[in-house]
């Protein structure tokens, strides 16, 4: 009997105030998306113990990491930028610890939004603070006004997001103002916007499926193809557990 592979889904966290207590949340669309891929999934809230963090992820077959507000980058050595909308500390903490023993294990691993910056700098890589100033040729990756704001993908031959897209046009949501400047050391890159801005990234390394996206299939405006990429996901989840490492991008 075939079983589900269980995914983990890291949550955001909003402190305290005067008018109400700390909580953990997470958009539906995350572990609505994982189901309809396939998996069981399990939210996870910021645990700061690393011991019972690894607990955890040793009974997990992957993990998808959420988009969310921005890592702090005094953490990697940078200055803030005024446009950071820091991410609450307990969840960058506990999210940092993660993502250190998620590639340590080889542990699956799909990251969104912020979550794809966080491998990125994980593994070596850096950010760009702001791709307006950065960046000022850039086409617009952020609009207060229109949620559904979208812009074109060009996706990388022979990578996961070809197999996904194709070679026909494809627009995805955009709504950030980070993105990667270095890429780290082991990965590649399987998407950019128009204007070269890196939209996907995965794995090079044999031995770990982990892919990114700036972009976010969990959306309300997200497509059929978007949802394809939890699928090929959790496909590559099941792959890895049977031994056939990297069948979902081949």
């Amino acid at each position: 009997m075939f079983s589900k592979p269980v995914i983990g889904l890291n949550a955001n966290f909003r402190n305290a105030t005067h008018d109400r207590p700390a909580f953990s949340f997470i958009s539906a669309g995350y572990f609505d998306a994982v189901i309809a891929a396939g998996g069981i999934p399990v939210v996870l809230p910021p645990v700061g113990n690393a011991e019972d963090q690894q607990a955890v992820l040793q009974r997990l077959d992957g993990v998808v990491l959420i988009g969310g507000p921005d890592l702090d980058p005094n953490r990697d050595g940078f200055m803030r930028h005024a446009s950071i909308r820091m991410m609450e500390p307990r969840r960058e903490e506990a999210d940092r610890s993660m993502m250190k023993m998620i590639a340590q294990m080889r542990l699956p691993v799909f990251g969104i939004g912020v979550g794809m910056q966080l491998i990125n700098v994980a593994m070596g890589g850096n950010l760009f603070m702001h791709i307006p100033e950065d960046l000022p040729g850039a086409l617009p990756h952020h609009d207060t006004i229109d949620k559904h704001h979208r812009h074109g993908l060009e996706v990388v031959p022979g990578t996961l997001m070809e197999k996904i897209f194709g070679d026909g046009e494809v627009r995805v949501n955009s709504s950030h103002h980070m993105a990667i400047d270095e890429l780290a050391p082991g990965f590649i890159v399987s998407a950019r916007s128009p204007d070269g801005v890196i939209e996907a990234i995965e794995s090079a390394h044999d031995d770990w499926f982990a892919i990114g996206t700036q972009f976010h299939p969990e959306a309300e405006s997200a497509s059929a193809l978007d949802q394809r990429i939890f699928e090929e996901f959790v496909e590559g989840v099941v792959a890895g557990k049977t031994g056939n490492v990297g069948v979902a991008a081949a």
